[in-house]
């Protein structure tokens, strides 16, 4: 997979994104029902991020896992866990947990998916697509996340938290925070599948 990567700041050590998300978006007009429709381009890696979580194909995880590891990872230091950030839609299957597990297992280092928990709170915000500006996204995610301290070995670990979609970076800070909180984690280091 062809990429170009961009590199990301925010509450973390370091990070970057494959690539962008959409190349192009031109719109054609309005469907029979008044919605607005677009004739868009993605980029490679935004395709493969597309068709995973809005078609169902799972075929897609193992050369996004693959760009990841060949293309972000070795701009780290050694990792020692990989955790996939909090999904905000509930699926059956998590297109990010799925990358995530490929990317463990490729790198040969734990998956941890419950390191970062949801909150009581969760489940009364609001989508964050809804919000306009990062003040009201960091206001609705305060608290919104939890730390589940569950490595028990002695030790210090480079965490690497995988996510398929870079935007405000809002929730993807208020994750990084919680994990360098944990007297476990040595540096976090972020990969997100695309950008916005």
């Amino acid at each position: 997979m062809k990429v170009r990567l961009r590199r990301i700041a925010g509450a973390f050590s370091d990070g970057y994104a494959l690539d962008k998300h959409t190349a192009s978006s031109v719109f054609i007009g309005h469907n029979e029902y008044g919605h607005p429709q677009f004739d868009t381009t993605r980029t490679p890696a935004g395709e493969a991020v597309f068709q995973l979580k809005y078609r169902g194909d799972f075929d897609q995880v193992k050369p996004l896992a693959k760009a990841v590891v060949r293309n972000i990872a070795p701009y780290f230091p050694k990792i020692g866990l990989v955790v996939p950030a909090p999904a905000s839609t509930s699926r059956q299957r998590q297109p990010v947990h799925e990358v995530a597990n490929a990317v463990a297992e490729r790198m040969e280092v734990p998956l941890f998916d419950n390191l970062i928990i949801k909150s009581a709170v969760a489940a009364h915000t609001g989508s964050l697509k809804n919000m306009n500006t990062r003040e009201e996204k960091d206001e609705a995610l305060r608290g919104k996340y939890l730390l589940n301290k569950t490595i028990s070995n002695k030790g210090r670990w480079n965490v690497l938290v995988v996510d398929d979609l870079y935007h405000t970076g809002a929730t993807m800070d208020a994750v990084c925070s919680l994990l360098a909180q944990y007297d476990k984690i040595l540096g976090v280091y972020v990969a997100a599948l695309t950008w916005r």
